[in-house]
């Protein structure tokens, strides 16, 4: 087994997500003066700019090269949680439950919730080699404030994969809610297998259950 397939089997994540889980590094990797340029443009140009941006990082920087997994974690953690806007992300991954959590569980919720996405992008970074993105022209309205940037991942071998990002438009800033890897809504994946947590163990059942998948992938890391 892959390091990258250890590291996701512990997230629980469909085979299909692994090769798109290195275009999301790719895509979204990007320093925080920068990021907030981009975020004034154009949200197409906003996703072409990031993925650029990291894909020079990485060719600079000898440990990310390496594939480092504490050096991975902080450059995600600096370059990539920024763009993502986790309270909706959990809540409509919570799905309808969300509303029935108190305000310690949900705080719990994305506090773990945020932390199996910031290892799920570093253990993506590991695999990193010749891929490029491709965006797609934007089908959007300039005074839209919720956009779908369709893109892909292009790969030296296989065809190309399937790669879209739903964005909200607040103030200049655009911040990501939802990603399709392969024709998957990210959201959508980790809000079938949420319900049946919280059907079978509560609220707090599925807390607990994120934390142990967090344990298991930190070990993982730890021993790759």
């Amino acid at each position: 087994m892959t390091r990258l397939s250890s590291l996701l089997s512990c997230l629980r994540l469909p085979a299909a997500f692994a090769s798109g889980l290195i275009a999301i590094a790719l895509s979204l990797g990007a320093m925080l003066p920068a990021a907030a340029q981009a975020n004034a443009q154009a949200p197409d140009e906003f996703i072409r700019v990031l993925s650029n941006r990291v894909l020079d990082q990485i060719k600079q920087d000898k440990a990310l090269r390496s594939g480092d997994i504490h050096k991975l974690a902080a450059f995600v953690d600096e370059a990539v949680m920024p763009n993502i806007d986790f309270e909706r992300m959990t809540a409509l991954s919570v799905g309808r439950n969300w509303r029935e959590a108190t305000p310690e569980q949900q705080k719990q919720l994305m506090t773990e919730f945020r932390a199996l996405l910031l290892r799920t992008y570093a253990g993506a970074l590991t695999a990193v080699s010749d891929q490029q993105v491709r965006v797609k022209p934007l089908r959007a309205a300039p005074e839209d404030t919720e956009v779908v940037v369709r893109s892909e991942i292009v790969q030296a071998r296989g065809e190309p994969i399937q790669l879209d990002y739903r964005l909200e438009k607040k103030g200049d800033t655009w911040r990501i809610f939802n990603l399709n890897i392969a024709g998957v809504w990210l959201v959508e994946t980790y809000r079938n297998q949420f319900t049946q947590e919280i059907t079978a163990k509560g609220m707090d059942g599925l807390i607990q259950s994120l934390a142990e998948r967090n344990r298991k992938f930190a070990q993982a890391a730890k021993a790759s």
